[in-house]
């Protein structure tokens, strides 16, 4: 019966014109409204939104797509679901902390309001606890890293099956620390549940801790941390760090990372860029050997379609007409035509073609 029903509102689609009474309704895309919004921090804003047909409960600790129109330009980012799946109203909340120099960020901090609707994606990624009970969780966090942790203790508390936790969070200073305030009253009122906070740029007086992570503080903030499961987040320097201790003590098994940003490798130093042609847009670039390509086609003014914009989502994905790209995480060249690449992750490796 739908599709005859479409048929006759063609070339719409009746969701189309549900969308009109209330974009909720919409099947075509799925969409959610601003409930309520939240000032973390000076930079740090909880949106509350409620999605609308064909949501799908999440896991605590995943993350979904939002797309926004911005002068007239759609764009779309990658933000952890920071509100535990246990909510009973129906509606869920990302965190947003402002980049700056960001497009997206900023407007979701600054701009938007109650009533206002944006696009988003289902529920995605697989940093999420186990269905079983981690023995002994150690969260590791860092900025806007909280979030997920921040979901996982949510929906442990929700449960009533909180295990005994630390959790050791890294901010600039005290007013910079997302859910301080919230995070700082349930370790004074939860007995499992014990949080470490390092300021890296707060003088916090002798004995305090100050620095970025390193074995000795790890020590001393969770001497028991090889008998625990470890879940961190945050920004790649701290993330690469614990990568290399966890390695280097054989407790990698153990660490479960979710990262903002795709971990490029170095780029040779022989590498090269090239002229990029997008072949539908008719549209040609000179690029250099390390930007993404799809920041590229942004450049020009171009508008595809992308997601994560870390090599995940592979919403971006295009075909390979010619020429040679690579892979700035794993420097991997490509040349084949007809392979597919990832224009987030990947530059140019001289001049290319890509079906965009």
């Amino acid at each position: 019966m739908a599709p005859f029903i479409d048929g006759l509102a063609y070339p719409l689609r009746v969701s189309h014109y549900a969308e009109l009474l209330n974009p909720l309704w919409a099947s075509h895309q799925l969409r959610a409204r601003i409930e309520h919004f939240h000032e973390e921090t000076g930079n740090a804003r909880t949106l509350t939104l409620r999605p609308g047909k064909g949501w799908r409960t999440h896991r605590a600790g995943q993350h979904v797509r939002v797309a926004v129109a911005i002068d007239g330009r759609t764009y779309t980012r990658t933000y952890t679901i920071s509100s535990a799946p246990e909510r009973d109203d129906g509606c869920f909340t990302i965190t947003v902390k402002a980049i700056a120099g960001g497009r997206v960020s900023p407007h979701l901090v600054r701009s938007v309001g109650i009533g206002d609707h944006l696009t988003v994606g289902l529920p995605q990624g697989d940093f999420h606890l186990p269905d079983a009970r981690p023995v002994l969780p150690l969260f590791i966090t860092a900025g806007s890293g909280i979030t997920p942790a921040r979901a996982m203790l949510a929906s442990l508390i929700a449960q009533e099956r909180m295990p005994e936790t630390v959790h050791v969070h890294y901010a600039p200073r005290e007013r910079e620390v997302i859910f301080g305030q919230e995070l700082r009253q349930l370790a004074q009122h939860h007995r499992r549940y014990r949080f470490e906070q390092v300021f890296t740029r707060q003088g916090a007086g002798p004995g305090a801790p100050t620095a970025h992570f390193h074995a000795a503080q790890l020590e001393r903030l969770c001497p028991d941390w090889r008998e625990r499961d470890v879940y961190a987040c945050g920004p790649p320097a701290l993330l690469a760090a614990l990568q290399r201790h966890f390695t280097a003590e054989r407790g990698k098994h153990r660490l479960h990372i979710e990262r903002f940003v795709a971990d490029f490798a170095a780029t040779p130093a022989d590498a090269v860029g090239g002229e990029v042609r997008f072949a539908r847009s008719r549209v040609r670039a000179t690029a250099d050997q390390q930007t993404p390509l799809l920041r590229v086609a942004e450049n020009e003014g171009m508008n595809p379609p992308h997601g994560c914009r870390m090599g995940i989502c592979h919403s971006c994905d295009a075909r390979l007409l010619s020429g040679c790209v690579r892979d700035l995480r794993t420097g991997r060249i490509t040349t084949e035509a007809g392979s597919i690449v990832q224009p987030c992750v990947s530059a140019a490796a001289g001049d290319c073609e890509l079906d965009l």
